[in-house]
């Protein structure tokens, strides 16, 4: 079997700037995607989502960002995706999900099924959206309403007639009550009181919060998003909620859930028809556990005091979209520091084996 230069696993965002600085850099590999079709997890947001709704998607590298305008993110984004792949002829191979990489001999194997590919290096690009965090709350196996997380939103529609608790204190939960409480009845938790930005997210304040986060990926600690650490911003789509109370109604978690809502420590009971967890996500990291790249904080620490995408613990392996780099920007800038991660692990091998 032909050895590659490297597997990067992911085609998303970072995936695909990935591929674009190793095939500049010559070197051999190819992109596995567990999806059918191009878009990453862009494929999957719920239709009401505009390209005026994100935060933002940057340009991937030599390319020009989609249009914020009206259109389906969901259609929007993969479509800007398929038409940079073809551009660039970049070799994604789909549908291939990694089931896990192993180290044999020095070769890693790539599994997927009955499927494997031997390659030298590997960039694991996976994001997180394969990934939701719910956390367990005594009694929600009991609630007899409807539970979803971010990854089932299906748009606000679906929720009309319904008293729907949001469950969350991150920029989806602004956005789903943004939506939400104009239309229907809504109630806001969190387990921390929300921090709100009272100025401009400038460039500076952005690169001060990614900064919190590659301290904790230097250290070995589990990342937290870039966007846990900025604060929250209401948009104009989001000041009807505000005029309407749904952000300063805001209460704090319960203790447990019941078969038609949930009860407060202080016995205080509200009823509800919807519990959506705007709970977040972890990264989708699973496959890469043979490889032992955990320290004993629990993450994957990462190289350059965390401002880096190699893997401390195994050079010949480069994260991309996780801690510092899981956002639009940061992946761009991730893929071409991985590609260079890449080719300083094959120079160091190719000069042990010479």
């Amino acid at each position: 079997m032909n050895i590659l230069d490297s597997v990067v696993i992911g085609a998303g965002q970072a995936g695909l700037s990935t591929s674009y600085h190793l095939r500049r850099l010559g070197i051999e590999h190819v992109v596995l995607d567990a999806d059918d079709e191009p878009g990453g997890a862009w494929r999957h947001r719920w239709d009401a989502l505009t390209m005026r709704d994100v935060h933002g998607v940057a340009e991937l590298p030599d390319d020009e960002p989609p249009p914020r305008d009206g259109q389906r993110a969901n259609q929007a984004v993969p479509a800007y995706f398929a038409a940079y792949e073809t551009a660039h002829d970049l070799p994604v191979v789909r549908p291939v999900r990694v089931d896990r990489v192993e180290d044999d001999g020095g070769v890693l194997v790539v599994h997927a099924g009955e499927r494997q590919w031997q390659t030298r290096t590997i960039v694991n690009a996976t994001g997180t959206w394969t990934k939701p965090f719910l956390p367990h709350y005594p009694g929600m196996e009991t609630f007899v309403g409807e539970q979803l997380h971010t990854v089932d939103y299906p748009g606000p529609e679906h929720f009309l007639g319904k008293r729907v608790l949001v469950v969350g204190g991150g920029a989806s939960a602004v956005q789903f009550l943004g939506a939400l409480a104009p239309i229907t009845d809504t109630l806001w938790v969190t387990r921390r009181e929300p921090v709100w930005r009272s100025d401009d997210f400038t460039p500076e304040a952005g690169a001060a919060a990614v900064a919190l986060v590659e301290q904790r990926v230097a250290q070995g600690l589990p990342p937290e998003s870039v966007v846990s650490v900025t604060g929250l911003m209401l948009r104009p789509q989001e000041r009807e909620a505000e005029r309407l109370g749904a952000y300063a109604a805001r209460r704090p978690m319960f203790a447990r859930i019941e078969p038609d809502g949930v009860r407060w420590a202080d016995g205080s009971f509200e009823q509800v028809d919807v519990i959506l967890w705007a709970t977040g996500f972890r990264p989708a990291i699973a496959h890469l556990a043979p490889l032992h790249l955990r320290s004993a904080a629990g993450g994957i620490q990462l190289d350059r005091h965390g401002r880096g995408t190699t893997a401390v613990q195994d050079p010949r392996v480069q994260l991309v979209g996780y801690g510092p780099s899981a956002s639009t920007i940061g992946a761009n800038r991730a893929g071409r520091s991985a590609a260079k991660g890449v080719q300083r692990a094959l120079a160091t091998a190719s000069v042990r084996t010479s």
